[in-house]
């Protein structure tokens, strides 16, 4: 697969004044970039697609978790309407969510509501496979959990694991619904949680139920999905935060979250278009 190349920032200038693509930013994992928004939705779509025969074909199942959001809401169109991707073997899959607002299923914020509207009624994935968060329940981060640990506990060692997750990015850094400074973000626990309850004023309402950083980073592929123009300076604060030691970039997560993105075992993957790239190198 070609994920383009870096860009030295002293190239020659364009005698032919046609614009060159914006150099490829230096963000932790692989970097993949395309023109335009289409072209990264059909990239991160055959990835999906490829993880999904290739885990159902392992270990009899496969395992994705999905964002809300109107970032990857066309991927999910792609999924469902393009040809290429029929063979996306949705019957031994598992569908989970990343994160959902505390509403019920039928309010328009609601993430499920978008993803069921798009995928489950179509995809034909048994319902048995389908697992929103039961976000209004007072104990639904640790309902998730134990639903997460019945799921994948009779996989065997280092397969017990989501394996492939769709994330995005806010303006402010955030993913998931891991905001900077809130509780879910900070949480210490001992063990570590893998789903939270974010409350608090830094969360933008209404309360949240996340998975963590811990249950993300422990995920086999982590695709995170930015594109326009309106991210472009978040991915030039992320890719200058990356060049700090692990130290700092710990400290500079509780100000860009996505920051805390960092698999423990598995690959990160950037999918960019050429509008949210710096236009200076980083």
């Amino acid at each position: 697969m070609d994920l383009g190349r870096r860009v030295p920032s002293g190239r020659m200038s364009n005698p032919y004044d046609v614009e060159l693509p914006p150099p490829i930013p230096a963000l932790p994992g692989v970097v993949a970039t395309r023109p335009h928004v289409d072209d990264v939705i059909d990239l991160l779509a055959l990835a999906l697609t490829n993880a999904a025969i290739e885990c159902a074909r392992a270990f009899g199942e496969f395992h994705l978790a999905l964002s809300g959001g109107s970032t990857p809401m066309p991927l999910y169109r792609r999924l469902m309407l393009d040809p290429s991707y029929r063979h996306l073997p949705w019957d031994r899959t598992h569908l989970w969510i990343v994160d959902e607002r505390r509403v019920p299923f039928d309010d328009p914020q609601s993430n499920y509501r978008q993803i069921h509207e798009l995928l489950v009624e179509d995809s034909g994935i048994p319902k048995s496979q389908v697992h929103p968060i039961e976000a209004m329940r007072p104990d639904a981060d640790r309902h998730y959990e134990n639903e997460l640990r019945q799921a994948l506990d009779w996989r065997r060692s280092n397969q017990d694991r989501l394996d492939f997750v769709v994330l995005g990015m806010g303006a402010d850094g955030h993913t998931a619904s891991l905001f900077p400074r809130s509780r879910a973000l900070r949480d210490a626990s001992s063990p570590p949680r893998d789903v939270l309850i974010n409350t608090g004023p830094e969360v933008t309402p209404p309360e949240r139920v996340t998975m963590t950083p811990h249950l993300l980073n422990g995920a086999r592929q982590l695709a995170v999905l930015v594109c326009g123009q309106g991210k472009r300076q978040t991915i030039a604060k992320v890719a200058a935060a990356s060049r700090l030691g692990q130290h700092d970039i710990a400290l500079a997560a509780d100000e860009l979250p996505i920051l805390s993105i960092q698999p423990s075992a598995g690959m990160l993957t950037w999918y960019l278009d050429h509008a949210a790239c710096p236009r200076a190198s980083t």
